[in-house]
Parts: C-alpha cells; structure tokens; sequence
C-alpha cells in the first residue's frame, strides 16, 4: 500500500515559517510576560514539530 500525502511538503513548511512569526509577535504583544513567553513557546513547538514531520517524511 502506497503513503498518500495529504499536506505537500511545502504547505508544512510555510506553515512551521508561519508560527515563528506568531512566536515572534507574541513576545511583543500587549500581556503579561508569562503569557507572552507561553504563546512563544507553544509556536515554536509546533514549528518544530512541523519541520522534524518534514525532515522524516524526506528521509523516507
């Protein structure tokens, strides 16, 4: 059985781009810094979890 892809590769990686910038704006958001430092931290995991699901899907 054949893998389809439902996402193309370059439809995760501008979406990985995407949340560094909303990381980015969030550490200059009008909030307190815990919540600021929370929303960062929260789009860069989702940014990297992106980017590694890319990293292996062009490994395989």
């Amino acid at each position: 059985m054949t893998s389809v892809r439902l996402f193309p590769a370059r439809f995760i990686r501008s979406r990985a781009r995407a949340h560094r910038a909303m990381a980015r704006a969030a550490l200059f958001s009008d909030s307190s810094s815990s919540v600021r430092l929370g929303r960062y931290n929260d789009h860069m995991a989702k940014a990297i979890s992106l980017e590694s699901h890319t990293e292996q899907e062009s490994a395989q």
